[in-house]
C-alpha cells in the first residue's frame, strides 16, 4: 500500500493529557470567519489575551466592531479588526482576506479559521425542508432553501480556497514538514487552516440534513486537503465539537440533547487553542464532547462513563478521531484501495502511460 502517513508528513496523534505552550500562538495573525460571537469569539478572546493579531470578519457589525473594541481595551493592542464579511458571498470574503493581509502586523496571515457557520433553517422540526416537500406538483414550485448549504459548506469551501492563497504568501519555512520533524515554527513561519467541523461531521443528525450534508463535507475537505496541502507548507487540522451551547444551537437541538450532556466552550477553545499553538500538529481532528472518563466495569468491558457537568468532576471531554484512518481503515475500504494499489502494480509504467495518452488525446478530441 502506499504509505500516505509518511507522505503527507501527518504528525503522531495528538496526547490531549499533555499540556501545550499557549504562547505558540503570540505574534500570529489569525483570520476568524463568524468571529463576532459563539466559539470564534471564544477563540479570539483567547488568543489575543496571548498576543495573537485578530482578524474578525462577520455580518454582525454591531456586534463586531463592540467586540473588537473589547480586544483592543482587554490587550492593550491595535492590532485588531474587524470587516464585514458574508462567507456566502465570494467577494466579501475576498475583500475581508485582502484587508486582513494589509493590516495585519506581520506583513501576512499565519492562521485561518474557518469558523463561520448557521444550524439548521427548515429542518423536519419546522414542518418544512428536503425532508418534507410539499407543492411541487404545481407548475413552478420553488426550489428548497439551501441557505444553510451555502454558509456551512460553500463559504468553507471560499473560505479554504482564499487561505491555501494567503497561507502561502506568509514567509517562514515549511510548516508541515518541520511540524513532523518536532520543530515547532516561529509565528511567522506557521501556515495553518484550522477547519470546524462538528459531531454532525461523523453522525447523522435526525432532521438535519442540510447541516449535516455540510458537517460531513468539511470532514471529507479536511481529509482530502491533508493529502494535498503539505506541499504549500501548510498545515490542517480539524475541530469536531459535540452539542454546546451557543447562540447557533436551536432550542430543538438542546430539547433534543436534554438529559445527555453537553460538551463546553472552554473545552471547544482548549482544543482549538492547542492546534493553533502547536505548529507540530499536522493533520489532525479533534472532537469535543461531554466529559467522561474512561472506567473498567465488572464484566471485564472498558467503557466510558460521564461524569458532573459542573463541579471538578475530572474526566475528560477531547477526543483523537480519525486517528488512523490512515493506518488502520475500514476492511472493505482496505481491500478496495490494495486491489487498486495491486492495479497500478500490475500495470507499471506502460499501463500509467497508456492512461496518460488515453486522457490527453482521445477524450480531449472525443469532447470536440
Amino acid at each position: 500500500m502506499h504509505r500516505l502517513v509518511e507522505t503527507i508528513k501527518q504528525s503522531p496523534p495528538v496526547d490531549v493529557s499533555e499540556p501545550y505552550d499557549v504562547d505558540g500562538v503570540a505574534g500570529k495573525t489569525i483570520l476568524i470567519t463568524g468571529g463576532a460571537s459563539g466559539f470564534g469569539a471564544a477563540f479570539a478572546r483567547k488568543w489575543a489575551a496571548h498576543g495573537a493579531h485578530i482578524m474578525i470578519g462577520d455580518i454582525n457589525d454591531q456586534a463586531g466592531e463592540a467586540f473588537v473594541a473589547e480586544l483592543r481595551t482587554a490587550t492593550g493592542s491595535e492590532h485588531h479588526y474587524y470587516q464585514r464579511c458574508d462567507v456566502a458571498d465570494w467577494q466579501s470574503q475576498v475583500s475581508f482576506f485582502q484587508a486582513a493581509a494589509r493590516l495585519s502586523p506581520t506583513g501576512g496571515i499565519d492562521c485561518v479559521v474557518a469558523n463561520a457557520g448557521i444550524g439548521e433553517l427548515g429542518g423536519a422540526t419546522t414542518g418544512y425542508g428536503l425532508e418534507n416537500p410539499s407543492g411541487l406538483d404545481a407548475e413552478s414550485p420553488p426550489a428548497p432553501f439551501l441557505l444553510t448549504l451555502d454558509i456551512n459548506l460553500k463559504g468553507v469551501l471560499y473560505t479554504t480556497h482564499l487561505a491555501i492563497y494567503w497561507l502561502q504568501r506568509n514567509g517562514g519555512g515549511d510548516a508541515a514538514a518541520a511540524g513532523a520533524a518536532g520543530g515547532r515554527l516561529p509565528s511567522k513561519g506557521d501556515r495553518h487552516l484550522l477547519l470546524i467541523g462538528s459531531v454532525a461531521s461523523m453522525l447523522p443528525l435526525v432532521g438535519q440534513v442540510q447541516y449535516t450534508a455540510a458537517k460531513h463535507a468539511v470532514l471529507g475537505v479536511f481529509r482530502a486537503l491533508r493529502g494535498s496541502v503539505w506541499r504549500q507548507g501548510i498545515r490542517v487540522n480539524l475541530l469536531c465539537p459535540y452539542f454546546v451551547e451557543t447562540n447557533i444551537m436551536p432550542a430543538a437541538g438542546l430539547l433534543m440533547m436534554a438529559g445527555g450532556g453537553l460538551g463546553t466552550v472552554d473545552d471547544v477553545v482548549d482544543a482549538g487553542t492547542r492546534l493553533v499553538a502547536d505548529g507540530r500538529i499536522v493533520g489532525r481532528a479533534l472532537v469535543i464532547g461531554p466529559r467522561m472518563k474512561v472506567e473498567d466495569g465488572e464484566d471485564g468491558e472498558t467503557r466510558l462513563v460521564g461524569v458532573p457537568a459542573k463541579g471538578d468532576g475530572g474526566g475528560q471531554g477531547v477526543w483523537e478521531c480519525y486517528a488512523h484512518d490512515f493506518d488502520s481503515v475500514e476492511v472493505f475500504v482496505w481491500k478496495y484501495t490494495r486491489l487498486l494499489n495491486d492495479i497500478v502494480r500490475i500495470n507499471g509504467w506502460t499501463g500509467w502511460l497508456k492512461d496518460v495518452i488515453n486522457i490527453l488525446f482521445f477524450r480531449k478530441a472525443g469532447r470536440k
